[in-house]
């Protein structure tokens, strides 16, 4: 049973419809508009990929339009998940051996260091070329060509597998091109082919010109001075040439708002999406692969997408505790570390998914047969998850009748 829902709030009107069952999830969603700052913003939750919530709601400016039912924004890093989605299509399909030297599908990559490099440490930000030294002129990113030989030309950071160091942009172009040359055409074409359209998934690496009324701009963090204060943002201000100085320095000239950043393809940051194209997009990733009975990927390969691939104390760029599979990130528990600010994901540890710049979330959990998205517009402070959509994953999880996350995960 699926309860419409019509909630007005100072912020603007809440809609769409929710399973009973999931009430607690939108009296979160609700209180992030009236405790917590939300501007606009959608969720949806799939079950045994049934559709449980469908919620959205709040305005796409501050004083502007009603957030509607099909609005979409821009996801950031989100998309590094739906990019690892394609990557693993092709990997079932054996047309991207994951194990394989990089050089056997990329020549040009073999360069500075990187000879040895494998598929999978692309996905796993081992592979060494966290960012490029050298900066890139205002709308470089939007060049794919170019990027690409700029990232393959890059002298390693580090031995590639030695060290690992959250790849925040140039992820677009090692994984990215990796699929241009297994799959024999862009990552944009072949995910809206291969995911996005079958799925039902208003997904999008590379937005065409017909939706762009659709997307809400989004509206920058105010940083505070607990956040300034955080290990990363100090490293970012004070190590020139750091990975997270570099990190900063190209998100300072990402333009996420215009038009020529929603029409390229950057698999690590610029898909544009909703809560609900999110869920539809990981939901045969719960479900065993299977969509609408008809399989779309094994289930070896979903296990090996759950599985942690690599894992530090000290992430290279990000400056916290990280834990990743091939493509996405795991359960991360960083609450009682000192210097840190909403620095934690924590799921179930069969979750697998990704976190967006500013708090957006899109991830599969195959323990429950459960898929999630939350996308808004009004981005946060920290390195992953805020309480906006922390609280949501929280009220999820508890719906579920799982227990607590007390140990760093949540847990029957």
């Amino acid at each position: 049973m699926r309860r419409p829902v019509d909630i007005n709030t100072p912020a603007g009107r809440v809609q769409g419809y929710c399973d009973p069952q999931f009430e607690a999830v939108l009296a979160a969603f609700v209180d992030n508009f009236t405790q917590r700052g939300e501007v606009g913003a959608s969720v949806a939750l799939r079950l045994g990929g049934r559709p449980v919530v469908d919620l959205w709601g709040g305005r796409k400016t501050p004083d502007g339009e009603a957030w509607d039912e099909d609005t979409v924004c821009t996801v950031f890093s989100s998309t590094k998940g739906l990019m690892s989605l394609a990557a693993h299509l092709l990997a079932d399909r054996g047309k991207l051996d994951l194990d394989a030297p990089i050089s056997s599908y990329w020549p040009e990559f073999a360069a500075g260091g990187k000879e040895a490099a494998r598929v999978s440490m692309t996905l796993d930000h081992t592979v060494g070329v966290p960012h490029v030294r050298e900066p890139v002129a205002l709308g470089g990113f939007w060049d794919y060509e170019a990027m690409v030989r700029r990232v393959a030309e890059e002298p390693a950071f580090w031995t590639p597998g030695t060290r690992q160091g959250y790849h925040g942009i140039t992820m677009a172009w090692t994984v990215g091109e990796l699929i241009h040359r297994a799959a024999g055409m862009r990552l944009g074409p072949f995910f809206a082919q291969e995911l996005a359209g079958p799925l039902g998934a208003e997904c999008w690496i590379g937005l065409p010109a017909s939706h762009e009324g659709r997307v809400a701009p989004m509206i920058l963090a105010v940083p505070d001075s607990e956040w300034i204060a955080t290990t990363f943002i100090q490293d970012a201000l004070t190590n020139t040439g750091s990975p997270a100085n570099l990190f900063m320095r190209d998100f300072a000239i990402f333009d996420a708002n215009s038009r020529d950043c929603h029409a390229a393809e950057v698999g690590s940051a610029n898909g544009i999406a909703n809560g609900r194209g999110l869920a539809a997009a990981y939901s045969p990733f719960a479900n065993g692969g299977l969509h609408e009975g008809r399989r779309l990927i094994s289930q070896d390969a979903i296990t090996r997408m759950g599985r942690v691939s690599a894992a530090t104390p000290d992430d290279a760029t990000l400056r916290v505790p990280t834990r990743f599979g091939l493509g996405f990130m795991k359960t991360m528990d960083n609450r009682r570390l000192p210097g840190v600010v909403n620095s934690s994901l924590l799921l179930s540890e069969a979750a697998f998914g990704h976190v967006g710049a500013g708090g957006s979330l899109g991830f599969a959990d195959p323990e429950c047969q459960l898929s999630f998205g939350y996308a808004m517009n009004r981005m946060g402070t920290g390195v992953l998850l805020n309480p906006r959509g922390q609280s949501l994953v929280d009220a999820t999880y508890t719906a579920l009748g799982y227990r607590s996350n007390a140990g760093g995960a949540w847990a029957r």
